[in-house]
């Protein structure tokens, strides 16, 4: 990610315990079981009035520097680069926290850690690109990357209507869990042209209603994005605008760092497709899902596959990273 630097504190998925207050936060008090959303956002400026929090205008102190970026400036976000803020993140042992009585969320007692942790990111990430996937009831809805936020895809996608959700990957434990646990018929290749047969076989012809990218930068097989981070081979949104039915949705809540080389535009803009994406306005999911998780319609813990302790996070990231032991998702305690 650019405008990282030695001694960043990464980790944008966290929960805690509240032991100070700053003077300004009447909504908190010491204590408090908190999951923390990734995004920081003021809750008064124009985009967090219209819900798009990402989008904040004022929680980003380095504004300048996004701008030369992005054009424009978003939200301030935990343990990413400086570009968006360089604030400390949550793999450490205390967090400080902006803008508090518009972030944090209670925890209810009857809800675990581990039941309340992915509100912090990937359940709401993976319930709004299912969100802006636009579901309908009865749709066919193909996701490409079976990793933690596509898995949360899957759920949101049966959650919003979907009639059939079709998982693509190569990781044998990530499509094991999206079949097993999330019943999504799964495609177990990203060769492109397997894949668009597969999916032209399973709809007789027609391709998916709806396609959500959970990969983003990092598609297996981008090779070149290990030489330069800026410019991604786009394999998983090639496949979608290839696949995706005529006039279809797609979702893109996978993170693109800069440019992407190869994009075919010429398939989207001739097909008709409709393309959302964005970062996760967080705080505007954090009401209704933590509803869903404390009424029994989703139990977010069924993601993790390893337990660490934070003092464990190297060899966390290489068990990951490396695609060891079945890890797909780790949950670091003290």
């Amino acid at each position: 990610m650019p405008t990282m630097k030695d001694g960043d504190v990464l980790g944008h998925e966290f929960m805690g315990e509240v032991v100070e207050l700053g003077k300004d936060v009447k909504k908190l008090k010491k204590g408090d079981r908190v999951v923390v959303p990734f995004t920081i956002a003021c809750g008064n400026c124009d985009y967090c009035d219209d819900h798009k929090y990402s989008l904040c205008d004022n929680s980003n102190p380095n504004e300048e520097l996004c701008r030369e970026n992005l054009g424009h400036s978003i939200s301030g976000l935990f343990g990413f680069s400086h570009m968006l803020g360089g604030f400390s993140g949550g793999q450490a042992e205390y967090v400080r926290i902006p803008y508090a009585d518009f972030g944090p969320i209670k925890v209810p007692d009857s809800l675990s850690d581990e039941q309340s942790l992915f509100l912090s990111d990937i359940f709401p990430t993976g319930y709004m690109g299912a969100e802006n996937a636009d579901i309908k009831q009865g749709d066919t809805v193909a996701i490409w990357g079976c990793g933690p936020v596509g898995q949360f895809a899957i759920q949101s996608a049966w959650m919003l209507g979907a009639k059939r959700v079709i998982a693509i990957d190569v990781i044998k434990e990530r499509l094991d869990m999206a079949e097993k646990h999330s019943k999504a018929e799964v495609i177990r290749t990203v060769d492109a042209d397997e894949v668009y047969a597969k999916l032209m076989e399973m709809t007789g012809g027609k391709g998916p209603d709806c396609c959500i990218d959970a990969v983003g930068a990092e598609a297996h097989g981008t090779e070149g994005f290990k030489k330069d981070l800026d410019k991604a081979q786009p394999h998983a949104l090639a496949q979608i605008f290839k696949s995706c039915k005529k006039g279809g949705n797609v979702s893109i809540p996978g993170v693109y760092v800069g440019e992407v080389d190869g994009l075919p535009m010429g398939m989207a803009m001739n097909k008709s497709l409709n393309l959302k994406m964005g970062q996760t306005h967080m705080q505007h999911y954090l009401d209704p899902l933590l509803k869903k998780v404390e009424e029994g319609k989703i139990d977010p813990s069924f993601i993790i596959t390893h337990r660490m302790k934070l003092s464990e996070a190297p060899e966390a990231y290489k068990k990951f990273r490396n695609k060891e032991d079945g890890c797909v998702k780790v949950v670091l305690t003290p």
